[in-house]
């Protein structure tokens, strides 16, 4: 299929889905309808009081639409034997690496979010050529975010308004994003990914490599207790502030057993048990106040990993604090950390690289979609393939180096 027609599928694909649900909703509400007052008889319950409380609950809510289910979608879009092949590879290989049996470097490179679907397959194409080039030294993983964090209100991403216009197609943004991973992974690129809340992991689940939790929600609990059962490897950010401290004590929190409230795959709430995620690790984004990728930083965070028991292990983003939010500065920062890498820093088992097809980035104009420059990012600047294929070529080095020293 065109990649310039993967929404209009999606779309077709999620409305047949919601009529469906549709169907289904109605007869769970047919069956309780039927049953629940046995129950309450055989309990010994007193019927419900006739009382009004419209006022009190759902105050503030405008809609609630029916959406696809995990289940539903999966069905409907599965995993090819090539997805399915690239995802449990780099699983491995990811996790080796994090844990030192595999003395190679991750890279994590790719759009600080995804908004256009032919660009990403695009840009997916091009990484490909950088695996198949530099795959004795790197493993190179794409970033397929589709869910963004924002500080205050903006656009939220792909799976929540898939059209850039407001309309907020969330059942499409799902199809399409498990679509758009799907195309991207049967190429034999691994993605990575930043989930930010408890249903999204499910529509992609068994196509992610790499789920990484971000500065904004490293604090959360719930956020800690999810990944302690993702498949997939996972890293926590230093918090905004540059609080490492919280990445150590959810990195901890992640590496444990859980019991916690969730949903199946049908959507429905359930009881999930974990085993704890033993890929946990730290990244180092930088703050607000200035980067934290120095040499002397590396060394802080290793004792400070060390103070709890943990393996001296991390993840380096050369964008976000660690740039200044300027997108030119990440060569600088990906050269710093290639230095140390060559020299021999073990401690360092991956960098994030913002990377687009066109540098810097644009504002969205959600009245005129149609009007934004492809390949250019709409949220944090990035920069082009020309300079990712340079850090790229320079990590290899640096990763060649190290391991024949």
């Amino acid at each position: 299929m065109p990649a310039d027609q993967l929404l209009d599928e999606a779309t077709r694909i999620a409305d047949a889905l919601l009529e469906v649900q549709t169907r289904v909703n109605a007869q769970i509400d047919a069956a309780l309808t039927e049953l629940l007052p046995g129950v309450q008889q055989r309990l010994g319950a007193a019927p419900a009081p006739d009382v009004d409380v419209s006022d009190l609950g759902n105050a503030r809510i405008t809609g609630l639409s029916v959406v696809v289910t995990p289940a539903a979608v999966a069905t409907v879009v599965p995993l090819s034997a090539e997805s399915a092949a690239t995802t449990r590879d780099a699983r491995r290989v990811t996790a080796a690496i994090v844990g030192g049996a595999d003395d190679r470097l991750a890279v994590i490179a790719g759009p600080c979010s995804i908004h256009d679907p032919a660009a990403a397959l695009e840009y997916a194409a091009f990484l490909a050529r950088m695996r198949a080039r530099h795959g004795a030294d790197l493993e190179i993983l794409m970033r397929t975010y589709t869910e963004k964090p924002r500080t205050e209100v903006d656009w939220k991403g792909f799976a929540y308004d898939p059209f850039l216009d407001g309309s907020s197609r969330i059942s499409v943004g799902l199809v399409a994003t498990r679509m758009l991973m799907g195309a991207i992974t049967a190429l034999g690129v691994p993605v990575a990914a930043e989930p930010l809340n408890a249903l999204t992991p499910q529509y992609v689940d068994g196509l992610v490599t790499y789920n990484g939790v971000g500065a904004r929600n490293v604090t959360d609990q719930t956020a800690r207790e999810r990944v302690s059962g993702f498949s997939s490897v996972v890293g926590f950010k230093n918090s905004p502030e540059g609080s490492i401290d919280v990445a150590i004590q959810a990195v901890l929190t992640a590496r444990a057993p859980h019991q916690f409230l969730g949903v199946d795959h049908h959507g429905v709430s359930a009881q999930l048990s974990t085993s704890g995620n033993d890929t946990g690790h730290v990244i180092l984004r930088g703050a607000k106040d200035g980067p934290n990728y120095s040499a002397a930083h590396i060394a802080a965070t290793k004792r400070a990993l060390a103070a709890r028991g943990l393996p001296e292990v991390l993840v380096v983003d050369a964008s976000h604090g660690n740039s200044q939010k300027d997108h030119r500065r990440q060569a600088e920062v990906v050269r710093d950390l290639a230095g140390q890498v060559a020299g021999g820093e073990q401690a360092i088992r991956g960098v994030m690289i913002e990377s687009n097809l066109v540098a810097g980035r644009q504002d969205l104009d959600q009245r005129h979609p149609e009007r934004l420059e492809h390949g250019k990012s709409v949220t944090d600047a990035c920069v082009d393939l020309s300079t990712t294929e340079e850090l790229l070529a320079e990590l290899a080095e640096a990763s060649r180096t190290r391991r024949a020293a």
